[in-house]
């Protein structure tokens, strides 16, 4: 997310603002009952307080009132729910065109994440380069990752691979390692790590075809028959099932982090591949907004003709003298043509002539 300030009673502080996290304070907020909140939000109240108290600890401020009979907001709280307010109408404008303001301003750059993705040194450096360009967040899953680039409901999508890569072009970033979560008591826990292969009779509350190390190791090891699964509409409710002592989860260990709670620990899973994750978007996207945000994860400077603000390039490629040739497209990622040095050190020298009279 861009960088938000929010004004607090006591302090002034900026923080790159989650809207899901910001959506669920202000919900608790106006039913002032965590139980109540997480109903209107479909989430467990377990999940919903983990997210609270991680939006108070990367505040830095107490939202809520500790210990007391009642939910009720600190002074820090009523300012962020003032201004939260403020920053969920705007992104509420900003996806209903009907909303969107009349004054011509620009429309938001929509970036796409998996659930444990974290992006925030990417978007901090988004709001210096593109102060004039909002960024908004929207959260993905499995099945919608690569749907929301196809669908234009994003610009760039940060993905779990494998996924169809047709019409695409991606950038690998990093590998997650694979962990498995069970109950505190559980005699993993005491375990540096586990091999896959002893889990075969453990439950697991996934589809087996999610884990195919594990699902194949079941079929060849496992030595009860697999029960169905119990209703569940999330992963915070599938570690909730851990919790109870009903199965285990293998998940990238960033979403068992983004999950923990005190009552279930996990621990590294051999013989089960890494998540790897990248960035991925339309191959036949060439704007601007899109070179620049891609500039920004390749870790380019600001001062990069490739990562310039938009309005700059133009004045930019006449001080280089570019002159890109009639119906070129720049490509990136994974479909990223050669440069042209490249391309003109590349041209097939001309054979030398026979002399005469030889064969």
């Amino acid at each position: 997310m861009p960088a938000r300030q929010c004004v607090g009673a006591s302090e002034e502080f900026r923080v790159d603002v989650d809207l899901v996290r910001l959506r669920y304070f202000a919900t608790v907020a106006d039913h002032l009952h965590f139980g109540r909140a997480a109903a209107a939000l479909h989430i467990s109240r377990p999940a919903l307080s983990r997210t609270v108290t991680e939006l108070e600890a990367e505040l830095g401020v107490e939202l809520f009132v500790r210990p007391s009979e009642h939910t009720e907001l600190t002074a820090d709280g009523e300012a962020l729910l003032a201004r939260a307010r403020t920053l969920l109408a705007e992104d509420a404008a900003r996806d209903d065109p009907d909303l969107s303001p009349a004054d011509g301003s620009a429309p938001a750059f929509t970036v796409a994440i998996m659930p444990g993705v974290t992006i925030s040194k990417w978007t901090k450096l988004w709001a210096e380069r593109m102060p004039d360009r909002p960024l908004r967040v929207l959260r993905t899953d499995a099945d919608t990752q690569t749907t929301v680039l196809r669908d234009g409901l994003a610009d760039v999508s940060f993905v779990r691979l494998p996924i169809d890569k047709t019409g695409l072009s991606t950038i690998p970033l990093y590998a997650e390692m694979p962990v498995v979560v069970v109950p505190k008591d559980h005699e993993i826990a005491s375990l540096e790590s586990i091999s896959v292969l002893d889990l075969v009779d453990e439950h697991l509350l996934q589809d087996p075809d999610d884990v195919p190390q594990w699902r194949d190791a079941a079929r060849r090891g496992r030595t009860a028959p697999r029960r169905p699964l119990p209703e569940m509409a999330s992963t915070a409710d599938a570690i909730a099932l851990v919790a109870a002592g009903l199965g285990i989860v293998i998940v990238p260990q960033s979403v068992a982090r983004m999950n923990h709670r005190k009552d279930v620990t996990y621990r590294p899973v051999r013989g089960v591949d890494e998540y790897p994750v990248a960035m991925a978007w339309s191959a036949d996207d060439t704007s601007a907004e899109v070179e620049v945000f891609i500039g920004i994860v390749r870790g380019r400077s600001a001062h990069s003709s490739r990562s310039a603000n938009p309005a700059q390039q133009p004045a930019a490629a006449a001080r280089r003298g570019d002159q890109p040739r009639q119906g070129e497209q720049p490509r990136r990622g994974d479909q990223a043509a050669a440069p042209s040095s490249a391309r003109r050190k590349s041209k097939v020298q001309p054979k030398a002539r026979r002399p005469r009279g030889t064969r």
